[in-house]
């Protein structure tokens, strides 16, 4: 098993990228107000700020800050994972056929967690070490649809922080 080395950083600012196991999917947007929902709900449970965040239709980024004294983040993205995962599959998504491995492509353990099938396993974290640092992933954030292909602005994509960060006069050209 894996021994993945992470900071141990409370009250951490972290840039995350998260992914659809089927990357050509366009079920985050399709299924936005679920996702949103799913974010509410562990969010009220274990809360963290979000400083930035875009959704594209495969994956997504964003940047959280914990609350001092935590950095438990897997936890909240397993709940955010799980509670999507269960809400599409109770609306009658079925996720894609596993690839690899030979006892079906996942372990059954997992399968049972609601969340394989549909996610990439894991995810990828950044922390942010400096005020430059935070600036360039919150525009990363932004111009993700931009570099995409998806729209011609980054104001143009609808799933972004950055329709709320012009509202609250943080445009970080």
């Amino acid at each position: 098993m894996p021994n993945y080395r992470r900071p141990k950083i409370t009250g951490a600012s972290i840039f995350f990228t998260v992914a659809l196991a089927d990357r050509g999917s366009d079920l985050l947007t399709r299924e936005i107000a679920t996702l949103r929902r799913s974010i509410a709900k562990t969010k009220s449970e274990r809360p963290f700020a979000i400083d930035a965040f875009v959704v594209l239709p495969d994956h997504l980024h964003c940047i959280w800050t914990l609350p001092p004294g935590d950095r438990d983040f897997s936890t909240r993205w397993g709940a955010i994972k799980a509670q999507f995962s269960r809400s599409c599959r109770r609306a009658g998504f079925t996720p894609p056929p596993p690839v690899g491995r030979a006892n079906g492509g996942v372990n059954p353990a997992l399968r049972r967690k609601g969340e394989v099938g549909l996610w990439q396993p894991r995810f990828w974290e950044h922390h942010i070490r400096n005020d430059t640092d935070f600036t360039n992933h919150i525009r990363y954030c932004w111009f993700n649809p931009l570099k995409h292909g998806l729209v011609s602005q980054p104001e143009g994509w609808p799933y972004s922080s950055i329709h709320r960060d012009i509202r609250n006069g943080r445009f970080i050209p």
